[in-house]
């Protein structure tokens, strides 16, 4: 695996890692029109990488979520403990954002890598081959 990029997890193998572990966060990355009115995983946390209006890179998002982690870092290592799972549209900002907090020290980061929707089909309709809601997990919408 390169350590330059997150970790790739299934929809499956991320729902398991955040049963599993109680320390393990669902970060929802995309924007937040995306996480309101597509819907979003169960208890995940939104926090954009890129968001409206101006569709530019959150300058504020490896911050933002340092301050969710907070609790888990060690002071003797200065490293999370925290698991961190980024998750968006079909895991290709998931990638960028995980770099980003690889960049600036974290290592526990993965992302899913078929995303929330997954890729389009031949009709160029999403979550009809892949993705979180695709393969049933909890999801809500508001």
């Amino acid at each position: 695996m390169n350590a330059d990029l997150p970790h790739s997890l299934t929809p499956h193998a991320a729902w398991e890692m955040l049963n599993s572990n109680p320390q393990a966060i669902l970060v929802d990355i995309r924007s937040s029109m995306e996480f309101l009115f597509v819907g979003h995983p169960q208890g995940a946390i939104h926090v954009a990488w890129i968001d409206e209006p101006d569709w530019t890179i959150n300058p504020n998002f490896v911050t933002e979520i340092r301050q969710l982690i907070l609790g888990g870092v060690s002071s003797a290592e200065g490293v999370s403990s925290t698991p961190i799972i980024l998750i968006c549209r079909s895991g290709k900002r998931s990638l960028d954002a995980g770099q980003a907090l690889l960049r600036d020290g974290l290592r526990m980061v993965y992302h899913i890598d078929e995303g929330f929707e997954g890729e389009r089909d031949e009709q160029h309709h999403r979550s009809s081959v892949g993705g979180w809601r695709f393969h049933g997990l909890p999801w809500e919408q508001c």
